[in-house]
């Protein structure tokens, strides 16, 4: 009988234990944001955040007697952050947290504080889908992967849409632009709330060695960017392959005034080649943490080309301590010696997501109207 009731409790004790209250983390409060990690055998645990200075900023938490690590900070301004734990110098995610994000080969836990900054980065209240369409391309001469936004109604609806070609930065893919960017949600809320018209979103993978991102674990091809015969070949793709099938299979309207096109940096890049490139293709041209170089001789002769062929929108946005500011100056200055007129958005920070979002938010509200 001892030993039965000690086996007992043991079981009782176990079962306790198994129906131990879930850890929650991170718990966002009025002033502050707690985060908590289950790791009893731990001997040191640091919390890091994209919010924070450094990843040298990084700060202790506390342990409690059922192996709890935790810790409340200030709760940052609206925003959305990453962050991780470093557990005994190994750096881990947040294993209560179902809110995740890919950045290239990274995935990183999510911390969205609400807020006027972020109120368009949540769901809204009428949602469009998001399909992942794979399509020829002849031009690069792969099957590849881009994401295609569609908003609400649009199954229901015999109208047609104009498009947003949005185009990622260097280490993104086709998936970047809705996970990071939270191009969705913000185009979501836009459209609800009657800010922005109803558009199509097409977001393609930059990467022309790719047939789709990295996870779909494809072969790649490397190309030499040297070589004349792969110059813009990404471009020219979208011109002659991704721009044909959007308008062969969505409900599209099909003339640059109902085009536009907007990239980050390497997609900003972008942006500005198959512009051009192709001048009088796109109606809206918006161009992020991006320029041009002091040395191109030959930027009159281009934008002259897109001014005579006509645009009704070029903006371009950049962060004051963007590495690329002054790229962005020189293409500021180009566009106004060249008589282009154009808005040039300058907004705190750096090359970071946090400004591209705010882009989307303030010029999807400026296109097709």
């Amino acid at each position: 009988m001892v030993c039965m009731s000690m086996f007992l409790g043991s079981f009782g004790q176990e079962l306790a234990n198994f129906r131990r209250a879930p850890v929650v983390s991170p718990e966002i409060a009025e002033e502050t944001v707690t985060f908590r990690i289950l790791a009893p055998q731990a001997k040191l645990v640091r919390l890091y955040g994209s919010w924070m200075l450094s990843y040298d900023s990084s700060i202790n938490m506390n342990k409690d007697t059922a192996g709890i690590w935790s810790v409340s900070v200030n709760k940052p301004a609206p925003e959305l952050y990453t962050y991780n734990f470093i557990v005994d110098g190994l750096s881990v995610n947040d294993a209560n947290n179902v809110f995740m994000q890919r950045d290239g080969t990274r995935y990183l836990s999510v911390l969205l504080i609400p807020g006027d900054q972020t109120e368009n980065y949540f769901e809204a209240g009428q949602r469009g889908n998001l399909r992942k369409v794979w399509y020829d391309s002849p031009t690069i001469g792969k099957n590849r992967r881009m994401y295609v936004y569609t908003p609400y109604g649009y199954e229901a609806s015999t109208q047609s849409y104009p498009v947003l070609y949005l185009l990622h930065g260097g280490g993104g893919d086709e998936d970047a632009w809705s996970t990071m960017g939270r191009a969705c949600q913000i185009l979501d809320n836009l459209i609800e709330k009657k800010l922005a018209v109803p558009m199509i979103c097409v977001m393609p993978n930059g990467n022309p060695g790719q047939e789709a991102a990295r996870t779909a674990m494809l072969e790649e091809t490397v190309y030499d960017r040297t070589d004349p015969n792969f110059a813009n070949l990404y471009i020219n793709s979208i011109v002659k392959d991704i721009i044909p099938y959007v308008e062969k299979n969505f409900r599209v309207i099909a003339k640059p005034e109902a085009r536009a096109v907007s990239g980050l940096s390497m997609g900003g890049g972008h942006t500005l080649s198959v512009t051009n490139e192709y001048p009088g293709t796109f109606g809206y041209i918006c161009p992020l943490s991006i320029g041009i170089s002091a040395e191109q001789t030959d930027i009159d002769a281009k934008l002259q080309a897109v001014k005579n062929a006509g645009y009704k929108l070029y903006w371009v946005g950049c962060g004051s301590e963007d590495f690329l500011f002054e790229m962005a100056n020189n293409l500021d200055a180009a566009l106004t010696r060249n008589g282009l007129a154009h808005t040039f958005f300058i907004t705190p920070g750096g090359h970071t997501w946090a400004n591209w979002r705010i882009y989307l938010n303030t010029f999807g509200q400026l296109l097709f109207k």
